[in-house]
């Protein structure tokens, strides 16, 4: 007689499909820089926050990888993280196998749209490396501090781990897709130190209010799916009659 494997739950298959669709949006959407309006005036920002498109959905994953380790276990997180690294290889191959195919008459413009989805290689390499460092640094904060407290104090690791992992992210993103890889490599234009700064300040700034907001959500996200797989009260043993 054979064992039934286990199977995946639905909230478990949510959590993954919510990690890799916020990774995939972030990938085709990081050469964007997009400009928010301030009414006051910081520092190094100005009174405009700029940040590259790719981190209002790579924040998702943060909040996504935060839930899945607390329901799942360290391994578990760190398995979801570095096997959605390797799908970022299968999302290139399958961009610019199509960027690179033939276009028909009745085609959008064909240059429009590799300049829209084939991210450039200085982009490319940033992100990735953001991605493999930040993501694991963030599960193993995360349950260090699980350890440390005996696994009170969600609010706790939730906002420390997302909080610095998304600092090493955005240092290592613009840094090295916007100022490193192109002095260095010669890939791509470096931006001049005040715009990388502003960059990293206005995404950073932004990532650290999606941590803090996300937090009562990471909550609500455990307990209901900790509600939903608790396993239900056996019935009580009915009574036997005495001989």
């Amino acid at each position: 007689m054979t064992s039934e494997r286990p199977r995946l739950a639905v909230p478990q298959v949510a959590l993954l499909a919510l990690f890799v669709t916020a990774l995939v949006t972030a990938q085709v959407t990081a050469a964007k820089i997009l400009a928010f309006s301030l009414p006051v005036s910081l520092p190094v920002t100005g009174a405009t926050l700029s940040l590259p498109g790719a981190a209002l959905a790579y924040a998702l994953t943060f909040f996504a990888s935060d839930c899945y380790a607390e329901l799942y276990g360290k391994r578990a997180a760190q398995v979801m993280v570095n096997v959605a690294f390797l799908m970022n290889f299968i999302l290139l191959a399958l961009v610019w196998s199509t960027i690179l195919a033939p276009a028909a008459a009745t085609s959008v413009d064909p240059t429009q749209f590799r300049q829209v989805l084939g991210a450039s290689t200085n982009i490319v390499i940033a992100s990735l490396a953001a991605y493999i460092v930040s993501q694991n640094w963030d599960v193993i904060v995360f349950h260090r501090l699980r350890e440390a407290t005996d696994g009170e104090q969600l609010w706790l690791r939730n906002v420390a781990s997302t909080a610095s992992s998304q600092l090493l992210d955005t240092v290592i993103f613009v840094a090295l897709g916007f100022l490193l890889v192109p002095s260095v490599l010669g890939i791509g234009v470096a931006a001049p130190l005040p715009v990388v700064a502003s960059l990293i300040v206005g995404q950073y700034l932004l990532k650290l209010l999606i941590a803090l907001v996300d937090t009562p959500f990471v909550y609500a996200v455990v307990a209901f799916v900790r509600l939903r797989e608790r396993p239900a009260d056996p019935a009580p043993a009915p009574d036997r009659e005495a001989p």
